[in-house]
């Protein structure tokens, strides 16, 4: 599937916009400021979650707007066999924490956007999630997660209210109510397994994706899941969280924060060839494996889904040489899917192969180059 046609209302610096592109490649090219990324932005919200800069809602709506902020899409097959579908997202100003959805013209779940598109971006702030918190690496891990298995987003929501409950009650200055707790720690174990298995599957996917991958420029890395609480086993399975959770009240109490489950599990990666671990490579480097991770992926949920996921590669060419440039050019291309890419210069893609639909921004009005 692939964006035949979006319009922005009111989003960030997009007063009225509308961009019909192709189904391949995609370039924005425009001066710092001008709203490439919000226009990514836009499109990673028309899949479940918080976007690309997990920005609050009321930080999106362009200033002065009267009637709320709008993103609406047609999206098509790339082979035209199924027919077009429309989805959107919407906030009001009259409740600007409040997101709706609509598909084809009814009102839906945010969730449910998974099921016609799944999206993968990354944006110059991830060049060095390697090096961050582990908080940064998960949420990439999930993302990767809920592209391969939509029901992922179902056991993560449910997982993390249970968890955000279960940490208020153990916080409250009135005694806890152990049935309380055992209900929802139950919830826990039971959404949580599934969270991490999930996980699981997608890392072994990862592992045999970029065994068989292409040889480019571009590093491969050997990837893992991280337990950090000590003596956990690997996977969790619902019998032994449910019960790690119970033995663990009276520590999280203390520590006002859960200890013991997936949502404290980290991605771990290492440079295949050197065996370097990837935070301690360079920042081209860590470049090259992320890439190395969102096209093999591709080629994962383009198997196990019949649709390639829409890439949104934001600044592509910070940290890759011309070389590296025209080889991922080339591979983008020849795998198929849309890809959108900014970048500062139309001249950073001149390798870009014919057919690419390219687009000048400037100060949130898009152009498109004959």
């Amino acid at each position: 599937m692939h964006i035949a046609r979006m319009d922005l209302t009111d989003f960030r610096n997009h007063a009225a916009n509308g961009l019909s592109p192709g189904k391949g490649l995609v370039v924005l090219a425009g001066p710092n400021g001008a709203g490439k990324t919000n226009i990514l932005e836009a499109i990673s919200l028309l899949a479940p979650g918080r976007g690309l800069r997990a920005a609050p809602l009321s930080e999106m709506m362009r200033d002065g707007a009267q009637s709320g902020l709008a993103i609406a899409a047609h999206i098509a097959s790339d082979d035209g066999e199924l027919p077009n579908v429309m989805i959107g997202t919407a906030v009001h100003p009259d409740a600007p924490g409040r997101r709706r959805v609509r598909i084809n013209g009814v009102d839906a779940a945010a969730n449910s956007l998974a099921e016609w598109l799944s999206i993968l971006w990354l944006t110059p702030a991830m060049d060095r999630i390697f090096v961050e918190a582990a908080g940064q690496r998960r949420r990439f891990l999930d993302r990767l997660t809920l592209a391969l298995f939509p029901a992922h987003a179902h056991h993560s929501s449910r997982y993390e209210a249970a968890l955000r409950s279960r940490t208020r009650l153990l916080s409250a200055d009135a005694p806890t109510d152990p049935q309380w707790l055992d209900a929802l720690e139950a919830q826990m174990a039971e959404h949580g397994s599934a969270v991490d298995a999930a996980r699981h599957r997608l890392i072994r996917h990862l592992t045999s994706a970029l065994t068989v991958a292409p040889k480019t420029l571009f590093a491969i890395p050997d990837l893992s899941l991280i337990y950090p609480q000590e003596g956990a086993a690997q996977p969790w399975d619902e019998g032994r969280l449910w019960d790690a959770l119970r033995h663990s009240r009276l520590r999280d109490a203390a520590a006002g924060r859960a200890l013991t489950g997936p949502h404290r599990v980290d991605l771990g990666a290492i440079h295949a060839a050197s065996q370097q671990p990837a935070a301690r490579c360079s920042t081209g480097e860590q470049k090259a494996l992320l890439l190395s991770i969102v096209l093999a992926h591709g080629d994962l949920v383009a198997a196990a889904r019949g649709q390639r996921p829409i890439l949104l590669l934001d600044e592509l060419a910070a940290h890759l040489d011309p070389e590296r440039r025209a080889v991922l050019f080339t591979r983008l291309a020849a795998t198929g899917g849309q890809v959108w890419m900014t970048g500062t210069e139309m001249a950073l893609f001149n390798a870009v192969p014919e057919g690419a639909s390219r687009w000048e921004i400037a100060t949130g009005i898009a152009s498109q180059l004959r």
